[in-house]
């Protein structure tokens, strides 16, 4: 296959590389102001992986998008951008692979609905989620992950195309309940590193455990599966995680309760906005995500927000 990647953070690189190793002719674009794609163009290497010269590196968007495949990893946030420049192109017959999660917080749209709100109708849209580090797939350890699309076709093709002795990939089945979980689980990422900064980590197994019904809870109330919830999109990927020293959310949560410097992207920070919304609008009780929002925008003090959380009033378990 054709590939371009567009984003040269830590998981679009690995993407370039992991493609390239089976056999892909594969582009990786970055911006040519953006201090990773200069290293990479100086070193072919970045703090993780070292890449062949098979992959071809690339600051042209418009190269980019010449592919018949076009995967992309880039801040959630930044995604309708992208799109509208891809749009202006005029780019038909593609298939968009999205490898990020995340909501936009300001419309509330899941990020296959910014895919086909600007680009023509012709073009396909897939997401890619799933557990997995750079730094364990760089080991040589493997992953299972899902591909989903509302497209059939498309996704058996790239579960077949992709899938290699580091990632074995399984059909979605519900691409509104895989989006929402994927981004849903970096929010329970964010609130287990708030658990680890005040030594609590013993209360992880009810993070966990209260994380994934209250997530089923609103897929359900969205329209979707709330089975999903309970798959590789958001429980299935909860060790890497919850509990990863890798997890930028879980790292992230951990220094903004003990008041430390973290400057790496957590998605969760914007995904928790837009999961609140979601909570107002669906009438869906959502403990967890409104406890890590007051924290991080209400300035609620963490250790009494999370002592309220793990003592709201007795319920059966799985309500």
């Amino acid at each position: 296959m054709k590939i371009s990647v567009i984003g040269c953070g830590r998981w679009g690189t690995f993407i370039a590389w992991y493609l390239d190793r089976l056999g892909h002719d594969v582009a990786l674009y970055g911006r040519e102001d953006s201090s990773r794609f200069q290293r990479l163009a100086a070193e072919r290497k970045n703090d993780y992986l070292a890449l062949t010269e098979s992959v071809k590196l690339t600051s042209c968007l418009e190269e980019a998008a010449k592919a018949d495949t076009v995967i992309v990893s880039i801040g959630s946030q930044q995604l309708d951008g992208l799109m509208k420049q891809l749009a202006g192109m005029g780019i038909r017959k593609k298939d968009i692979v999205l490898c990020m999660k995340g909501i936009e917080v300001k419309t509330g749209r899941r990020l296959s609905e910014i895919v086909k709100d600007n680009l023509d109708p012709s073009n396909r849209v897939a997401v890619w989620i799933g557990p997995g580090h750079v730094q364990e797939f760089t080991r040589g350890i493997p992953n299972c992950m899902v591909i989903d699309s509302e497209d059939a076709s498309l996704k058996e093709h790239l579960a077949d195309e992709f899938a290699g002795d580091l990632i074995r990939f399984y059909y979605g089945e519900d691409l509104l309940g895989n989006e929402i979980g994927a981004a849903a689980k970096n929010v329970i990422g964010i609130a287990a590193g708030m658990l680890d900064g005040h030594d609590l980590t013993t209360l992880k197994g009810a993070l966990m455990s209260r994380g994934t019904r209250e997530i089923a809870r609103l897929i359900e109330a969205m329209g979707g599966n709330p089975l999903s919830a309970y798959g590789l999109c958001h429980l299935g990927d909860y060790e890497a995680t919850v509990f990863s020293p890798h997890s930028q959310n879980r790292r992230f949560g951990e220094a903004f309760v003990r008041g430390e410097k973290y400057d790496k992207l957590a998605e969760g920070y914007y995904t928790v906005q837009a999961l609140v919304n979601f909570g107002r609008q669906y009438g869906v009780e959502l403990p967890i995500c409104e406890t890590v929002y007051a924290i991080l925008f209400e300035g609620a003090e963490p250790h009494v927000r999370i002592d309220v959380l793990f003592k709201r009033q007795r319920k059966a378990e799985l309500r």
